[in-house]
């Protein structure tokens, strides 16, 4: 199963959505195309973020220690980050997507974890949030 993906995210802490809504976020290769490198994007949607992670495409997992955030100079900590296959639903659809869940802190507010978690981009446009 390829990791690569869009996803429909939200971004809590302490349990609090602090965006209100799902937004767009993607997971991809990294341009060396390794099965154990993937990149986390948040597309500008939530913290800033874009970092390389370290992947195991067999357990479905990632994480990092630290990585450098792409779009401005803080390091970035990822936890705890898996895919669950089939783990989750389309919002309109009911189509069976997969999931995506980490726990993220950050160099500029590194005494909170976010959580950032949702479900596949289904590619229907009435799953589209």
């Amino acid at each position: 199963m390829a990791m690569s993906n869009e996803w429909w995210v939200t971004l809590t802490l302490s349990g609090n959505d602090l965006i209100g809504k799902h937004v767009l976020f993607a997971t991809y290769n990294t341009s060396q195309n390794v099965a154990d490198s993937l990149w986390l994007d948040d597309l500008g949607n939530g913290y800033d973020f874009k970092c390389k992670v370290l992947a195991n495409p067999k357990g479905l997992t990632f994480t990092v220690d630290s990585s450098q955030n792409v779009y401005y100079n803080i390091r970035v900590h990822i936890a705890n980050g898996k895919i669950i296959p089939n783990g989750g639903k389309g919002k309109s659809t009911g189509s069976i997507v997969d999931s995506i869940y980490m726990e993220a802190s950050f160099g500029d507010d590194p005494v909170n974890t976010y959580v950032i978690s949702g479900v596949a981009r289904s590619r229907w446009a009435q799953d589209d949030y």
